[in-house]
This record gives C-alpha cells, sequence and structure tokens, in this order.
C-alpha cells in the first residue's frame, strides 16, 4: 500500500504568493494570448541600466570575477555602500555593520527571520508593502496593523504609533517614500517615533527602497539620528535608484551581531550575492550620480498627470504621492456594484474587461484601492488611464 505524501510544511501555509508577482504573471499570459495589456501593476523603473554600471558588469566577466565572493558580499562592495550613506545621510558605518543582500526584499526577509520570534509583534503602517505581512508571519510573529488617513495622505505620526507599542512589540517597521502609497514620512515625526522606540529598546526597520525618489524634500535617513545605530535597522537596495532590479542586489546596515545573524541564514541559503553584479553596484554607488535625478524629473512629471487624470473620473479620489512611483487611488465608487465585490475582483475584471493591470489594495491592507504603478511612458499612462476611466464610468 502506498503511503501518502507528507503535506507541505505549515510555516509555508502561513503565507502567500505575492500579489505583484502574481499580476506580472497574469499580465504576462494575456500577452502570450495576443492581446493587448497595458501594465500598471509592475514596481520597476522602465529606464534601462545606465551605461557605466552595464561596463562595469562586462569588465568582471572579462576579468574572469565569476568566483563565489563571502556570503555576505565583497568588501569593495560594503565599503561603497557605507561611502555612499554616509555621504547622501551623514551616516558613520563600518563593514562590520553592512550585508550585502539578494535584493532589498532579501534584506528585510533576512532582518526578520534573524530578529523575530514566534510571539513577538511587529508593528507596520497600513497600507503596507505585500511582503512585510508575509515575512512576518514565516518568523511566526504577530502583525501588527496601524491604519493611517486616506484625508491626510496617508501620513504616519507618532501618535498613531504609540498606542499600539506592548512590551511584545520586537520591531517597527516603516517604509518611507511608501509603497503603495507614495506617503513621505514628516522628519519631525519620524525623529519622535525613534524616541519613542529607542527608549523602549524596540527596533525601528526603516526600508529605503524609494529613498531618492522625493517630490517636495530632501532624501533624508533617520539613521542619522544620534544614537541610532544601536536599534535603527537599515534595508536598502540599488534596484529603483540605478534602475537595477534584474541585477538583484540590496544591502543592510545594522548592528555587527545582526550582520552575523544574517550571514548565517545567507550562508545556508542565497550563498553570495551575484559576483558581477556585486562589481556593477560599485560603479553604481561610486560612479556618476546624474541618471538618479533624470528619473526623478520624469517621474514627478508622471505623477502630476496620472494624480489628475485619476481626479477626472467621477467619484475616483486620490491622494498625492510625495514619493516613489505609485498612485494609491480609492476606487470604492464601483465596488459593490455589478458583481464587483473587493478590489480582488475589480482588478480581475479591470484586466480581463479593460485590459489594464493593476494591484489590488487588499494586498496592502486596505479595502477600495488599486496601487497604480506610473513607471512606465506617457503613451502607456494615458492609454491605460483612458480603459480605466472608461470602465470606472460604466460599472459605477
Amino acid at each position: 500500500m502506498q503511503v501518502a505524501a507528507t503535506p507541505i510544511a505549515d510555516r509555508i501555509s502561513s503565507i502567500s504568493v505575492s500579489s505583484t508577482m502574481k499580476v506580472a504573471a497574469d499580465a504576462e499570459r494575456l500577452r502570450s494570448e495576443g492581446i493587448d495589456v497595458v501594465d500598471f501593476g509592475a514596481g520597476e523603473p522602465d529606464f534601462p541600466t545606465p551605461d557605466n554600471i552595464k561596463q562595469a558588469a562586462i569588465r568582471a566577466i572579462e576579468q574572469n570575477f565569476t568566483k563565489y565572493t563571502p556570503a555576505s558580499g565583497t568588501a569593495e562592495l560594503k565599503k561603497a555602500v557605507c561611502e555612499r550613506h554616509a555621504q547622501d545621510f551623514g551616516t558613520a558605518y563600518k563593514l562590520n555593520e553592512c550585508i550585502i543582500t539578494v535584493g532589498g526584499k532579501h534584506a528585510v526577509f533576512n532582518l526578520t527571520q534573524a530578529l523575530v520570534n514566534p510571539g513577538d509583534e511587529v508593528v507596520i503602517p497600513a497600507p503596507y508593502w505585500v511582503t512585510y505581512k508575509d515575512v512576518v508571519n514565516y518568523a511566526g510573529g504577530k502583525c501588527v496593523f496601524v491604519d493611517t488617513d486616506e484625508a491626510q495622505g496617508f501620513c504616519l505620526t507618532a501618535a498613531m504609533i504609540e498606542p499600539h507599542l506592548t512590551e511584545r512589540t520586537k520591531l517597527v517597521l516603516i517604509n518611507s517614500p511608501s509603497n503603495p502609497s507614495g506617503a513621505v514620512m514628516d522628519r519631525g515625526e519620524f525623529e519622535q517615533i525613534f524616541r519613542l522606540t529607542s527608549e523602549r529598546g524596540i527596533y525601528l526597520l526603516t526600508d529605503e527602497c524609494y529613498s531618492k525618489f522625493l517630490y517636495d524634500s530632501e532624501p533624508y535617513s533617520i539613521a542619522s539620528m544620534p544614537g541610532a545605530k544601536e536599534t535603527v535597522l537599515v534595508a536598502g537596495t540599488l534596484s529603483k535608484t540605478y534602475a537595477m532590479t534584474g541585477w538583484r542586489i540590496g544591502f543592510a546596515l545594522v548592528p555587527a551581531p545582526i550582520v552575523t545573524a544574517m550571514n548565517k541564514l545567507q550562508s545556508h541559503s542565497t550563498s553570495n550575492p551575484t559576483s558581477i553584479s556585486q562589481k556593477a553596484a560599485v560603479e553604481a554607488l561610486r560612479g556618476p550620480q546624474d541618471s538618479v535625478g533624470v528619473m526623478l524629473a520624469e517621474y514627478r512629471k508622471r505623477r502630476d498627470f496620472v494624480v489628475a487624470r485619476l481626479r477626472a473620473i467621477p467619484g475616483v479620489k486620490c491622494a498625492e504621492p510625495r514619493g516613489a512611483f505609485y498612485a494609491y487611488p480609492n476606487l470604492g465608487v464601483v465596488i459593490g456594484k455589478n458583481g464587483i465585490q473587493d478590489t480582488l475582483q475589480l482588478s480581475e475584471r479591470l484586466l480581463s474587461d479593460a485590459h489594464v493591470a493593476v494591484v489590488p489594495g487588499e494586498a496592502f491592507g486596505t479595502e477600495q484601492h488599486v496601487r497604480i504603478s506610473y513607471a512606465t511612458s506617457m503613451h502607456e499612462l494615458e492609454r491605460g488611464l483612458d480603459r480605466l476611466h472608461q470602465f470606472i464610468v460604466q460599472n459605477s
């Protein structure tokens, strides 16, 4: 008699497939069938990686820099990360406080797994990036969500965070600028949250993925605060800043013992980040930085266009993003109509009927929104927003 296979491990059942990855796969499936899809789902710059970075990778291949590196990354790249962060934000990290990861998501995952025990609470403002909830669940932690106010641009304050801090709180996780809302933390409020957490011995994880893409203020890191290195954890990536999403290079700047813990995990999972990508990353960090300003100027133009077009659709509200490259419109005007019960169904209908790919708000912790990435051409934005406008009018 054949014995049935053992079911999938419980820890895998605690997480879901990334909603952003699913949207990308669904859109690609339709395109493979010859359907003209406008894709607003991808959180990915449409700009090419700058040539100086690509040439550095070519040189690495030609010079046979194609072997294993230390699991935590090369000393050269760690030094470049620390130098760039110091130049941009006024911090002073040492090499033993830096670890190179396989993208920013990997940094957040490994930090969470290294720190969160079963039952530990992690405070996360909503809306939140889809991965945060799942990596906490995977570690056995408990997510404590803090709702922000759409009317206030989804801005977070210390007063909103404080009531949720308990003796079980291990970590507060903040992403500014925010994916999906584009909200940016007020510097004074961020400093107050740092004081709240540091006084209680709670880690403050700052996800700086979009830190260079701010429209109304200068880039800033809470890690520059005096005494921050003890409890502030920086997760960063080169993916968005240098249009290097596929190169998979991220980093963490954290206390040395946490680097050691993360390195243990990496040494048994990914081993080292790709050697060639690490050489390219050194050039990205040490080379010309003008491409960042070029992208930001284009994102600003697109932001203004997208917000104006969304607000012109009857019944649609949209808070103005102050950073990143996403709009997070409220499409509640069609929820509950024509069989559309939630934004999951709304996103499915937009894809099947209007051939527009968006990410449903349920993935980010809200019930009436969708995320629209404007990291695409103006031509595609015009086509997609025309289709969205027509769909909303027909279904509201």
